[in-house]
């Protein structure tokens, strides 16, 4: 496993999942990261619907995790320049817009983190297998 692959794998497995890790080139982990935020937001939305505050914040802190210590952790700031910055701002507001929507039971914040997580992940998942970089997001 090269360097870009352990960080990857280090920053997925810190948010307690293996399945297909071991497998995975660092492109495959960080759609499993954003698999997992997307999953864990819809749970909070559902939950925030059926009015259950536990689960609700249990799938928040879930998802803030992912972003926080997989996502934003997995990114290569010595390589990734001015786009790394960039996402690294922008999974610190999903987190943050994460934290409040729970606070404020507002669906349009947890709408609002969904939105760009789906976006970010099809960027992610449309480079091309030939232009994808050796490390993570």
């Amino acid at each position: 496993m090269n360097v870009a692959q352990q960080r990857a794998a280090r920053a997925y497995g810190l948010v307690g999942v293996t399945t297909g890790v071991d497998t995975a080139d660092p492109h495959g982990l960080v759609l499993m990261l954003f698999d997992g935020a997307i999953e864990a937001i819809s749970r909070a939305r559902m939950h925030l619907d059926a009015g259950k505050v536990v689960e609700k914040g249990r799938a928040v802190s879930q998802a803030v995790l992912i972003v926080e210590q997989g996502l934003n952790a997995s990114l290569d700031r010595s390589a990734g320049g001015a786009l790394a910055a960039t996402l690294t701002d922008l999974y610190d507001y999903i987190a943050r817009r994460l934290l409040l929507a729970s606070a404020g039971n507002d669906r349009g914040g947890f709408d609002e983190a969904l939105r760009l997580l789906s976006e970010l992940r099809a960027a992610w998942t449309a480079i091309p297998e030939n232009r994808r970089p050796g490390g993570a997001a």
